[in-house]
């Protein structure tokens, strides 16, 4: 009897101490529950204002020569002079290296002589052709007179000797056109000899290396007295004599986003800056691609850059502003005060009385740190930015305005 006591007394005390703690648990969430209801959160807006907006894009890119080539021989040859060493500035035209070519000399000596034995074939066969005619005019002549004489008294003339003249007659024509032909012939081996004197000569005047246009020696791969390989052949590695850049030009390339292609404007002048100069110059759109790249979706650019003074180096990493789009009147709100999806966006927008509503709108081009909005706002509309997902729609807020950095586009570097 007193064990069961016991048991019912422990039950009860076990089941005060449930509903005691239970009852402080509930307490404690009723308390902290009442503070939510009682004060609104702050939440940081902003104003849907009409300004001017400008889409543009920053893009980076890294300067390149103007023009950069590898300068080969034409010809095979050792080095007999070299002018020019690396850094060294040359103008268009200006003697770069010469070769020694032996064979070659003796290629053009071979055709001067030619030229001359051609000559002298022709003077031969001009005497020739001169002799030729002159048999074939007295023995015509000849011809003629015993013909007249045989026509006018029938019989004088035996039919013999005419036949003789007229043979002569007939044999002296035929040496005239001999002559006639070897004269062509002696003119042709003269054309034919006087053509490989100009393509000697021609290979002869390549034996001197000169700049093909004005620049900077950037390397040299050839010293005095090497043997140089002609830079035509394809069966063998030539190593260029030297390499030259043009400077005083440079061409800076940038990769344009797809989405930036359609506002490209050939000849529009922008803005580069460079970093490591601290110095900012004009440059110009100067050609582009008119393809998309597979792997990037994106368009090469190329922007020139007069460098005459030679400050810029290529190679340098430069950075410019392209403006894509302008618009004078435009209803925007930060980029930070929207929900983006494609062409459409969602917004947290602050009512009159303090609550919050989720209001999808439209959006159109972008700056740099506001975006325009379509439909879907009103002018002096109060929305929030900053963490939106800690917001929700219906919540009672206390709007706190705060202050927005200048327009885009006013200061782009």
């Amino acid at each position: 009897m007193k064990l069961k006591h016991r048991y019912i007394v422990a039950s009860l005390a076990l089941l005060c101490l449930l509903v005691f703690t239970a009852a402080r648990v509930f307490i404690k969430k009723a308390h902290a529950s009442q503070p939510r209801e009682r004060e609104s959160r702050v939440a940081a807006v902003v104003l849907a204002k009409r300004i001017p907006l400008e889409n543009s894009l920053r893009l980076s890119g890294e300067f390149r020569p103007y023009q950069e080539v590898d300068v080969h021989a034409k010809v095979a040859g050792y080095i007999r002079h070299i002018y020019v060493d690396v850094g060294d500035k040359v103008k268009e035209g200006q003697t770069l290296a010469i070769l020694e070519v032996p064979e070659l000399n003796a290629q053009v000596a071979g055709a001067e002589a030619d030229i001359q034995r051609s000559k002298d074939a022709i003077r031969r066969a001009e005497n020739d052709l001169r002799r030729a005619q002159s048999s074939h005019s007295a023995a015509h002549a000849a011809y003629t007179r015993l013909k007249q004489a045989s026509t006018a008294r029938p019989g004088l003339i035996a039919e013999q000797e005419l036949d003789d003249s007229f043979a002569s007659d007939q044999e002296s024509e035929a040496q005239v056109g001999s002559t006639q032909a070897a004269l062509a012939e002696a003119q042709s081996e003269l054309n034919v000899a006087l053509a490989n004197r100009e393509h000697y000569a021609a290979l002869e005047a390549y034996s001197r290396i000169t700049a093909p246009f004005t620049g900077v020696v950037t390397r040299r791969d050839a010293d005095t007295g090497a043997l140089i390989q002609a830079g035509t052949s394809s069966s063998t590695q030539a190593l260029p004599v030297v390499r030259l850049a043009q400077y005083s030009r440079l061409r800076l390339v940038v990769p344009v986003p797809e989405s930036a292609v359609p506002d490209l404007h050939f000849g529009e002048t922008v803005s580069v800056r460079v970093p490591s100069l601290n110095r900012t110059f004009k440059g110009t759109i100067a050609r582009f691609a008119d393809a998309l790249s597979d792997e990037t979706r994106t368009m090469h650019t190329e922007i020139d850059v007069e460098n005459a003074d030679g400050t810029l180096v290529s190679g340098m990493y430069a950075e410019t502003v392209l403006d894509l789009k302008h618009s004078q009147d435009t209803l925007t709100v930060p980029i930070q005060a929207l929900r983006r999806n494609g062409d459409n966006g969602e917004v947290m927008l602050v009512r009159a009385d303090g609550t919050v509503e989720a209001r999808s709108v439209k959006v159109g081009a972008e700056g740099n740190d506001r975006i325009e909005i379509v439909s879907g706002l009103s002018s002096g509309d109060r929305v929030i930015v900053g963490n939106l997902s800690e917001f929700q729609a219906g919540e009672k807020v206390e709007p706190k305005p705060i202050s927005e950095p200048s327009p885009s586009g006013e200061d782009q570097f």
